[in-house]
């Protein structure tokens, strides 16, 4: 097992291995979410009291899941290159941030374009909204302190604090709902006895979460293979590759 690990922390041996993996993440995303968006915007029916306006949640909560899962992912990563200095593992950190800001800032404004309708106003300083927007800072506070060293060793420490720090933020997005009132809807499709949503509206639900995470998952790949050629630039491996693309290129 630990023969494996160190080999996945190898910058190499993950540039190859992420070329391989990213079609076969990357196609099977977009089937899912080209199901996923069949069945939620033509297949499920209306909602009883929302009309067509629910159809927003098929964009939405994925986005809203994946915000936060990126987090943690990215706060993850951090804490293993910060506690055993692995390269690599800062690497996926950094691929993360940008794409997480991505799929927070398109949680954040689906979510305004359902609650104009619903709420009669775009924004309310509630505290699963509030809470989300905090999240959007603090991805924007990584990328913000990642640049501002030269030294990229000191980048990797500071923003890998700052991602630990933050990631106290996740849970109280998750659990806001039921700690706090709000305008916000109570959990539907992660409560314990029962999704309290009709069967035909949650697979689609379910498909596109699953192809937003493969989708998250093929892209940062491809993020981490471009993060560990500029890590690795006067690597002689590193060397050989980009010698390999300019031969591509000239022919």
């Amino acid at each position: 097992m630990w023969t494996w690990f160190f080999q996945l922390a190898s910058p190499p041996h993950f540039y190859r291995m992420a070329a391989s993996l990213v079609p076969w993440l990357l196609w099977p995303a977009l089937l899912l979410i080209l199901v996923g968006a069949w069945g939620g915007l033509v297949l499920a029916p209306a909602d009883y009291q929302q009309g067509e306006g629910y159809r927003i949640i098929y964009v939405h909560v994925p986005s809203s899941y994946l915000s936060m899962m990126v987090y943690v992912t990215m706060a993850v990563a951090a804490g293993i290159g910060l506690i055993w200095r692995i390269k690599l593992a800062h690497a996926v950190a950094a691929s993360c941030a940008p794409v997480g800001a991505t799929f927070t800032a398109a949680a954040l404004i689906t979510g305004m374009l359902w609650g104009k309708p619903m709420w009669g106003t775009y924004w309310q300083w509630e505290p699963r909204l509030t809470s989300e927007l905090i999240l959007l800072f603090l991805y924007f506070g990584y990328m913000s302190l990642r640049s501002a060293f030269n030294d990229l060793n000191q980048s990797d420490r500071a923003s890998a604090v700052l991602a630990l720090a933050g990631v106290v933020n996740v849970p109280i997005i998750h659990f806001s709902v039921l700690w706090w009132a709000g305008l916000h809807q109570g959990p539907s499709i992660s409560k314990i006895d029962a999704p309290s949503i009709a069967f035909a509206m949650l697979w689609p639900l379910l498909v596109m979460i699953l192809g937003f995470t493969l989708f998250f998952l093929g892209i940062l790949a491809m993020r981490v293979r471009g993060e560990v050629l500029e890590r690795e630039f006067h690597s002689r491996w590193a060397q050989d590759v980009l010698r390999g693309v300019s031969r591509v290129e000239a022919a």
